[in-house]
């Protein structure tokens, strides 16, 4: 159960006022259909996520867990940093 808890709070704050919340919000503020757009919204959080889950297991099957934490701490902190750069019109 702490597993569950620790994943619902890390994406629930990961998540928060990312693009797909904005997209969220601008669809039920023009369209309306308040559940329609939360169902498709979640449905598509689902699928994303069950697509991660499923890639994450196969991938630490092929690579050595202490690996693949330093290549995503990589690839996370690259990611930062190009964005930082296109912030500031640097790229």
């Amino acid at each position: 159960m702490q597993a569950v808890i620790a994943t619902f709070l890390l994406v629930l704050f990961a998540e928060l006022g990312d693009k797909t919340q904005i997209a969220a919000l601008s669809m039920a503020a023009s369209g309306g259909k308040t559940l329609e757009v939360f169902l498709g919204a979640s449905l598509a959080l689902v699928a994303a996520t069950l697509m991660a889950v499923f890639l994450g297991r196969w991938v630490s099957g092929k690579i050595r867990p202490e690996i693949l934490k330093r290549v995503s701490a990589l690839l996370f902190i690259l990611t930062g940093l190009w964005l930082l750069l296109r912030a500031c019109e640097l790229v």
